[in-house]
């Protein structure tokens, strides 16, 4: 009878050490490889090659920026018109905060503390998570597109 109490501490250990060993996995500078719709094909506002920076930290801190690969043109002067400024960010995503991992559900939350977009402040959204030693891809659980994602291993 005592082997059973001893499976399930083991198993309860088990979990625990592979929940933080995944949230190890996470930690670090990964750099975007490629995005992909549910449909296979690139969104538009961001080009065939856009290019991005994801970091996550051993405190729970993560910040996340996405520049699409399309021409961008300077602003004329030093305050952009309005075009300018649209033209600049569009398709660009910016946005910083903390992180939560759930191995269970096998996904990672970002707690959106600031963002480019001011719809973006101070809201929620989780991902779909497949992490190995050198890539990590993101899907949103709302949708099926993907974010393919490389270990950062020296320096930009």
């Amino acid at each position: 009878m005592r082997a059973i109490p001893t499976l399930v501490l083991l198993a309860v250990f088990a979990a625990t050490d592979a929940t933080a060993q995944s949230a190890k996995q996470l930690i670090g500078t990964w750099r975007l490889v490629e995005i992909k719709g549910g449909d296979g094909k690139m969104d538009p506002n961001r080009g065939a090659r856009p290019s991005g920076l994801i970091y996550y930290d051993a405190h729970g801190n993560m910040a996340a920026q996405i520049m699409p690969d399309r021409p961008r043109a300077k602003y004329a002067a030093a305050q952009p018109t309005p075009e300018e400024a649209k033209a600049a960010i569009t398709g660009y995503t910016a946005y910083f905060g903390t992180y939560t991992v759930d191995e269970k559900a096998r996904t990672v939350t970002h707690h959106r503390k600031a963002n480019l977009n001011p719809g973006g402040i101070a809201t929620v959204v989780r991902r779909y998570e497949f992490v190995t030693p050198d890539r990590i891809i993101l899907r949103p659980v709302e949708n099926q597109n993907q974010l393919t994602w490389e270990r950062v291993k020296s320096q930009l």
